[in-house]
């Protein structure tokens, strides 16, 4: 299966296993509760599955990558403990307890959170004397003396054979009692990902046109050639910095992540075109509404792959546009939620205004690090909230340089922090809705009803950010353009 349907059955298992019965009991006994066992080719996204499906299910997530684990950090130290047999005194070996159990009850202790996801990655390629306590693990969830604590699913991951020497394959004892997932790598499913992910518009637009070089591991006479969605990721985050330094990325660059010679040159190749697209199609002027005709016609007259690229560029810089958005958003909701909280206890509070505000603030400060610790926050949502305690921290700053102790008044300081902010977000909403509107008329001028047209309306359309921001602001070009698409 691909990733994206053993990430639903890693969310489905989670909830069946953390079912409860009326008297608190999990229906399914631990007994009963097979780890899972994800065994797919690397760098497909299994550990960033897993972060998903905690965060999607509400609870915690510990991680281990076992190569670098030794069988003591695994199942703990031995020691000589004393104990009376049939009234001897006797030496017995036992062990402490093991690094990764100690990690799950100190995640429950820092988060609150009593129930989550043990994820143990490599599993099958550790050291020979530590195979041993892996079949223990998964057999009978616990290292050494220590048990996984009731309400943690197991999940393990490791490399089929064929991608790692040096993988230990398990016996049927040990498959027998795991629920086994086989993975593959799957374009597409890494595609929408990518959309949500914010993955550089060169990499995209590279793959959309040679999906061939999406993933490959292969062993020739000249060593190991292989191209992961791992890389792709990696090789995006790194051309946004290079782009920010203002740092070429030539082909060595690129060959560091893709580590295929013929296709880190082909698209080191794609993106010196890219490049030049850039600086000739302008996406500063195309935004504003300024392109001038000698641009639209040299575009409408372009190579498919010219016309292809400058599309992705403009959706690129639309979505980063989309996504600031929905942080700031995000932001402005949860201050509001804020200021409610900060209104209410006003009004029955003995201590200044400022003691009501900086108590909430470090509620906040709490809340976050808790929620940080268990790994609940997705990317922009953890941009949010700092941003909001970043606001309230503001707010409480001026309140301290008012010295204000009359509670409306307090209050009323803050509220015009608060309309500041609001008034932010409206104008950067309405700098984004003309931009998208510009965007489509430069694509009707240039286009018209082409292929082109079709993959940036399909685009948007699929967009996790760029549809948020339709559905709540509206555009009446989109919905102009879609509902022609289905009537096609």
């Amino acid at each position: 299966m691909n990733i994206k349907r053993a990430k639903e059955e890693i969310i489905n298992t989670v909830k069946a296993y953390l079912q409860k019965d009326e008297t608190g009991s999990y229906i399914i006994p631990s007994i009963r509760q097979r780890p899972v066992l994800l065994i797919g080719p690397p760098g497909i996204g299994k550990t960033a599955i897993m972060e998903q499906a905690a965060r999607e299910c509400g609870i915690a997530l510990v991680a281990y990558t076992m190569t670098h684990h030794t069988r003591q950090s695994a199942m703990g130290l031995p020691f000589i403990s004393s104990k009376v047999y049939d009234g001897k005194e006797c030496s017995v070996t036992e062990y402490t307890m093991s690094e990764i159990i100690a990690s799950v009850y100190d995640t429950i202790e820092n988060t609150g959170i009593k129930e989550g996801i043990l994820f143990i990655d490599e599993i099958n390629c550790v050291s020979e004397t530590l195979a041993p306590v892996m079949l223990q693990f998964l057999q009978g969830k616990a290292f050494g003396n220590a048990k996984v604590p009731k309400g943690w699913i197991i999940v393990a991951a490791g490399n089929p054979p064929e991608y790692n020497r040096s993988v230990r394959e398990f016996d049927v004892v040990t498959l027998d009692r795991v629920k086994t997932v086989n993975v593959e790598a799957d374009y597409g499913v890494w595609r929408e990902y990518a959309r949500l992910q914010g993955i550089h518009g060169a990499v995209t637009a590279y793959l959309d046109s040679r999906q061939e070089n999406f993933y490959k591991i292969e062993t020739t006479v000249d060593g190991k050639h292989f191209v992961t969605a791992r890389g792709w990721e990696d090789l995006s985050e790194i051309l946004y910095a290079y782009e920010r330094l203002g740092i070429r990325t030539d082909k060595d660059v690129v060959g560091q992540y893709l580590c295929d010679p013929e296709i880190s040159v082909d698209f080191a190749n794609y993106l010196e075109l890219y490049y030049v697209y850039e600086k000739t199609y302008d996406m500063n002027s195309i935004l504003l509404g300024n392109t001038d005709d000698r641009m639209k016609m040299r575009l409408s007259e372009a190579s498919f792959d010219e016309k292809v690229s400058v599309v992705s560029m403009l959706l690129s810089r639309l979505n980063r546009s989309f996504g600031e958005c929905a942080v700031l958003g995000n932001m402005t909701d949860s201050l509001f939620d804020a200021l409610k909280t900060f209104r209410k206890r006003l009004e029955n509070a003995d201590v200044p205004p400022i003691g009501v505000l900086s108590a909430l603030i470090q509620e906040k400060n709490n809340e976050y690090t808790k929620k940080k610790t268990a790994g609940l926050y997705s990317h922009d949502g953890e941009k949010s909230m700092v941003k909001c305690i970043a606001a309230l921290e503001n707010m409480s700053v001026k309140l301290a340089e008012s010295g204000e102790c009359d509670k409306d008044k307090a209050f009323e300081i803050v509220r015009q922090e608060f309309a500041e902010i609001n008034t932010g977000r409206e104008e950067l909403v309405e700098r984004v809705s003309k931009e998208l509107a510009n965007a489509f008329e430069f694509m009707d001028k240039v286009f018209g009803d082409s292929p082109q047209m079709v993959l940036f309306t399909t685009e948007l359309a699929a967009g996790y950010y760029s549809m948020h921001f339709i559905e709540e602001n509206g555009c009446e070009e989109f919905y102009r353009y879609n509902k022609g698409l289905l009537q096609m």
